[in-house]
């Protein structure tokens, strides 16, 4: 991994010595360009906005970026006596919070949900000689390759208890991580595979949020099906949402009312034909 650059809109580092002509993952269906509708690139080392280090819960560290390019990230920091993951490695990187992020021990692993959060991965990986594990089935939105990277199906382990598996949808290959948490009962890191709507009970599931693409009931059903091979009562999506309570059954719950609204169960609730 050599010197990088970003794009402005998703925040994504590309190889700067073979940037595309415009950034494949912004105009994919799923993102979008700039208003201008033009690509605009950044260097990350003039960022000049902070990182803020917040405790969700024992073991489970965010950090929040301020006035970065993307999307807007917050990312999740599993901390273990075998060692940390990283989990939505930000579209920023600074001195600070690699400090900070290094006194919690040491980084064994960085993981994105899928391509919009790859962030800066390399330049974190780099910093903090971490492995930056990658779905196989999106290693084609990688703009540039970490220095160790580990591409990955199914389900692959972190760390001991630290286990990241692909129930896809939003991506092919898009992942969430699931964690045993500090007291036992189980956390989930979902991306936005499944993200928590603004009640902090529900979730909702989307191909595209942005351009508010739908996913089929079948694929929905798929999700949720997946996701009960784990336990887990607290869920956290990638921008600060979480569920703190039963969120298994919120899970359960909302992915039937996605599948029946999108199979038409509901259509008499919609007005007159």
């Amino acid at each position: 991994m050599g010197v990088v650059r970003q794009c402005r809109t998703c925040g994504v580092e590309y190889d700067a010595g073979d940037l595309p002509a415009v950034c494949p993952i912004c105009v994919d269906e799923r993102q979008y360009l700039a208003e201008d509708g033009r690509q605009h690139w950044v260097d990350p080392t003039e960022f000049e906005g902070r990182i803020d280090v917040i405790e969700r819960e024992p073991g489970l560290i965010s950090l929040v970026v301020e006035d970065a390019p993307g999307i807007g990230q917050h990312t999740m920091i599993v901390v273990t006596d075998a060692g940390n993951a990283m989990v939505e490695p930000p579209a920023a990187i600074t001195e600070g919070a690699v400090a900070a992020v290094r006194a919690l021990g040491p980084l064994r692993a960085i993981i994105a949900s899928h391509p919009h959060m790859y962030g800066l991965q390399s330049m974190w990986a780099r910093e903090l000689d971490a492995e930056v594990f990658i779905s196989s089935a999106d290693r084609q939105w990688l703009g540039a390759q970490p220095d160790r990277v580990r591409f990955w199906d199914g389900q692959t382990d972190l760390l001991p208890g630290v286990v990241a598996s692909q129930p896809g949808g939003h991506f092919p290959g898009s992942a969430v991580v699931h964690w045993g948490g500090a007291d036992g009962r189980g956390v989930l890191l979902s991306g936005d595979t499944a993200l928590v709507n603004p009640d902090g009970a529900t979730l909702s599931f989307m191909r595209s949020f942005p351009n508010h693409i739908p996913l089929s009931a079948a694929v929905v059903e798929r999700i949720a099906g997946h996701l009960e091979r784990y336990a887990f009562d607290r869920m956290y999506d990638n921008f600060g949402h979480s569920i703190r309570a039963q969120a298994q059954a919120a899970v359960r719950a909302s992915a039937a009312r996605h599948a029946g609204w999108a199979r038409g169960d509901f259509d008499h609730l919609t007005g007159p034909g």
